[in-house]
């Protein structure tokens, strides 16, 4: 059977990896640093491994034929894990000869990023979580030049969907929908780039399932859904069956509390995104797997909120 070693499976984008590919019929071995009280995916093998500790984390990754990489410390850790996590799984993945599959983000593209980007779109480190990212997939490059390792990434927009929480839509977004509040971080008419979760765990699993098909270094981007904060609302007022009051994200007082809470220091240098219209192109995606099932956006919208406990109808019968 393939097995496949998805690293980070008790987050957000790790927990939805592991559920798709087992749905395709490979062995998971779902790695997390501590699994007491983890809400882990159902049939696949726990594995306790420290992404910071290179025997562990080679020793979690032996036998996989591919390698799923969804690592991703707290903001504030990222200068100082990042990138030796990244050559950790650089090291496992060389030791194992597996494939490694990495979720790419837009930070790369930086506050120059265009209305639609994809795959060979200029990188610009204009942020220092963008310098980050570039500096990763840099290494990936390298390692796959000189050590034959092959890296494939996929790039998306903001994630949604799903039971476990941790992305702008559930923790700002949706977080107040039940009482009738439909807070949005920018200007409500410019378009986002938005990956439904499960949609996007099985365009890994159809990468992974082609991968010798592909360049030892390989990225795509993930067309998803591109809506904008209008657009958004409306599909929430859909679902909840009445209109919502709009409220904004308080910027200048979370840029101020940053010089106190690192968090929001950091929050605020992605503000730009909320700002600066831009969407991803699926076309090369397409190519290589064909047509994958996409979820009607506003059937996402409504599995979502329904994963964060927002029925159908919520607000109506509470008003």
């Amino acid at each position: 059977m393939k097995t496949v070693t998805v690293l980070g499976a008790g987050g957000r984008l790790g927990g939805q990896a592991a559920e798709a590919f087992l749905r395709a019929g490979w062995r998971v071995r779902a790695v997390v640093r501590n699994a007491a009280g983890k809400n882990l995916v159902a049939g696949a093998e726990i594995v306790e491994a420290d992404a910071l500790e290179r025997r562990s984390l080679m020793a979690a990754c032996e036998g996989a034929r591919v390698i799923f990489n969804g690592l991703n410390p707290l903001y504030t850790d990222w200068k100082e894990r990042v990138m030796p996590m990244a050559r950790n799984v650089m090291a496992a993945a060389q030791a194992t000869g597996a494939t490694h599959i990495f979720p790419g983000n837009v930070y790369n593209y930086g506050r120059e990023i265009p209305r639609v980007a994809g795959p060979e779109t200029p990188q610009h480190g204009s942020t220092r979580k963008g310098a980050i990212r570039i500096e990763m997939e840099e290494l990936f490059a390298q390692t796959a030049e000189r050590e034959g390792v092959q890296t494939i990434i996929l790039r998306a927009g903001d994630f949604y969907g799903g039971d476990r929480r941790g992305s702008w839509f559930d923790l700002a977004i949706a977080a107040k929908i039940g009482k009738g509040v439909f807070t949005y971080p920018g200007p409500m008419d410019l378009p986002h780039a938005w990956a439904y979760l499960p949609d996007l765990g099985r365009a890994f699993v159809a990468l992974a399932e082609r991968r010798d098909t592909l360049a030892r270094f390989d990225r795509f981007t993930f067309a998803g859904h591109t809506m904008t904060g209008a657009e958004l609302k409306a599909l929430c007022e859909q679902v909840i069956g009445r209109g919502l009051r709009h409220a904004g994200m308080p910027w200048a007082v979370i840029r101020a509390g940053g010089v106190i809470y690192p968090m929001w220091r950091e929050i605020t240098e992605m503000a730009y995104l909320w700002s600066r219209p831009h969407a991803l192109s699926g076309d090369r995606l397409a190519s290589v797997t064909g047509a994958l099932v996409s979820t009607p956006a506003p059937q996402a919208v409504a599995n979502a909120l329904a994963g964060l406990g927002v029925e159908a109808g919520e607000v109506a019968r509470s008003a």
